[in-house]
């Protein structure tokens, strides 16, 4: 094994302060940990919220990155499943006890003591990252390596519910915001064979919309369209992290239809009973997936072709990055490229 070396990282050392050049010296690689070359590092909103500190977790200085594509170049010695060489990707969560009933029966993503890739830990905006073996989820040939890190993020957030709750191919599915989640679960449910809607306040996607896979684009400003599709909604997937008019969106649900959050709403959710009583409709909410949902994501993207729409930045211009993810402009996902030496 390789002895400790420095490794080098952007990190911010307060709230909502640039990202700097950083430098840090790892723990000794665990028995069950792999280090991982960061080639490609996609950024996420969640990026965003840890460095303001809007979830009330982040701890600096703090290296934010959990959409990592890379190489495995240190294995410890109980590691399995991967081994030096292998093209990993890395996600939101970086390990698992592996001994709780949730690890047991399949479900790592509720591990009570897991441990998130940049909570307390420095992430993937660096040269490398560590995590739990099982954590490292081998990249299959057919999905590109500089496309696949917001598919460990962004892609099995909206996949993962997909799978969970047996969305059928006759499904009528809505897709509730379509930026860097929902422009990758309207070509996940339009290869899963769903009938697909996607729910825009932007017209300008329309065409490029139906080109990743939305049948029919709503404009989520107009009661007449909504009105239209009353009782007619099998699923609908709330893709955005900020409050709408929720109580609308229930009325377009078909009976025994779920509303589902995969966006961080921070503010309560208004919503009445009634209209759910009547229809028995639900309303439910999903982390990211387990390494296995995640692996069987990855071979869907491979068969069928799913891969995000990215912007690329060098890593050294990550402020840029960040600040044109803030600005809303980012079409869909902003990828950073490793060059740092």
């Amino acid at each position: 094994m390789p002895s400790v070396k420095a490794i080098k990282a952007y990190a911010a050392t307060a709230k909502g302060a640039p990202l700097e050049l950083f430098e840090y010296t790892p723990d000794p690689l665990g028995d069950e940990e792999v280090e991982i070359a960061v080639d490609y590092c996609g950024i996420c909103h969640s990026d965003l919220s840890v460095l303001h500190n809007q979830w009330g977790n982040a701890v600096y200085p703090l290296v934010p990155g959990h959409e990592v594509s890379g190489r495995i170049i240190a294995a410890g010695d109980r590691v399995k499943n991967v081994q030096v060489g292998d093209r990993v990707g890395l996600g939101w969560y970086a390990a698992s006890c592996m001994a709780c009933a949730d690890c047991l029966r399949g479900d790592h993503n509720f591990c009570p003591s897991g441990k998130d890739t940049i909570i307390g830990r420095h992430g993937g905006f660096a040269e490398c990252v560590r995590a739990h073996w099982a954590w490292a989820i081998p990249i299959p040939d057919g999905v590109d390596p500089a496309k696949a890190g917001p598919l460990f993020c962004g892609g099995i957030t909206v996949f993962n519910p997909i799978v969970q709750f047996g969305v059928k191919p006759t499904d009528r599915v809505g897709v509730i915001g379509v930026g860097g989640l929902g422009h990758l679960a309207v070509q996940f449910l339009n290869k899963w064979g769903c009938e697909v809607f996607a729910f825009t306040s932007s017209e300008d996607k329309k065409a490029e919309l139906q080109k990743l896979g939305a049948h029919h684009v709503v404009n989520s400003r107009d009661p007449a369209q909504f009105k239209a599709l009353a009782r007619s909604m099998d699923f609908l997937l709330v893709t955005v992290n900020v409050p709408l008019d929720w109580g609308a969106y229930i009325e377009t649900l078909a009976p025994r239809g779920r509303l589902h959050f995969v966006g961080a709403v921070l503010e309560p959710l208004n919503i009445g009973v009634f209209p759910m009583l009547v229809g028995q409709r639900s309303v439910s909410a999903s982390p990211l997936g387990s390494p296995a949902t995640t692996a069987r994501m990855l071979d869907f993207c491979a068969r069928h072709g799913v891969e995000a729409v990215t912007e690329s930045f060098p890593m050294s211009k990550v402020n840029d990055a960040l600040a044109h993810l803030e600005s809303g402009r980012a079409r869909y996902r902003i990828v950073l490229e490793n060059d740092l030496q």
